[in-house]
């Protein structure tokens, strides 16, 4: 199996531009899950990218494991959060074994799984590794996210790199496709860098379906176009979904 490395020329701008994303979501993962744990629970972050909620958690107090397909994320995340462990692994592999009190995954990571045989395996690989009655909470886009934020293009610009982003949505196929191109600045001139992500999203009920198959238990789901919880942030277009083993 191929290892999912398409974000490694992305690194470095989504560590600037992107990645905090993490550390909003927080209040909804407080919300879901943490509270509930004590101080010093194992955690799993699960497609952790550059590594913004790993630190939070650690910060926490909570003994976190990284795990990144992009060998650039990594890199990245090791600096952002020297407190946690990480491991450049495909989500589709088995992940590492230990008694986690709860995995997380954010920032629709998941939606990078083409088909819902891959999900599917991804969600029997994390209840392998949570511990009697951890918790597995994650994101997706639903169908309005795409509508929302894949259409169009946009750029930013910096005085050492500029990224441009085009984005589509095949609504008969249920993708979004982004095509990035990265302008960064060396020594001497400036060197381009061109990737395409391409996410898919489910039906509500197929992602239910899918936990309940690999033995989740208390399933549940919560769409997050209203605030989850007092406090919490609201995300058009994106909803959570909660296991426990």
């Amino acid at each position: 199996m191929t290892r999912y490395c398409d974000y490694d020329p992305f690194a470095r701008i989504y560590n600037l531009h992107w990645g905090s994303f993490a550390t909003e979501v927080h209040p909804i993962l407080e919300h879901l899950v943490l509270r509930h744990l004590p101080r010093g629970s194992a955690v799993l972050d699960l497609c952790c990218g550059t590594g913004q909620l790993a630190a939070r958690l650690a910060a926490d107090g909570h003994a976190v494991t990284g795990v990144d397909g992009s060998e650039s994320m990594i890199g990245v995340a090791r600096s952002n959060a020297p407190a946690a462990e990480f491991l450049v692994q495909d989500a589709r592999e088995p992940l590492p074994s230990r008694d986690f009190r709860a995995v997380v995954s954010t920032y629709d990571s998941l939606n990078h799984l083409m088909t819902l045989q891959d999900l599917t395996r991804v969600f029997g690989n994390v209840r392998k590794v949570l511990a009697e009655g951890g918790r597995f909470v994650f994101d997706l886009n639903m169908a309005a996210g795409y509508e929302i934020r894949w259409r169009g293009t946009f750029a930013h610009v910096e005085d050492d790199h500029v990224y441009v982003v085009r984005s589509s949505t095949d609504t008969a196929r249920r993708t979004g496709h982004m095509r990035v191109t990265i302008f960064e600045q060396r020594s001497v001139g400036w060197e381009r860098a061109d990737l395409d992500l391409s996410q898919r999203w489910y039906a509500e009920h197929d992602v239910v379906a899918a936990l309940r198959a690999v033995g989740f238990t208390d399933v549940h789901s919560l769409s997050a176009d209203e605030p989850i919880a007092e406090g919490c942030p609201v995300f058009p277009g994106r909803m959570f979904f909660v296991g426990r083993a």
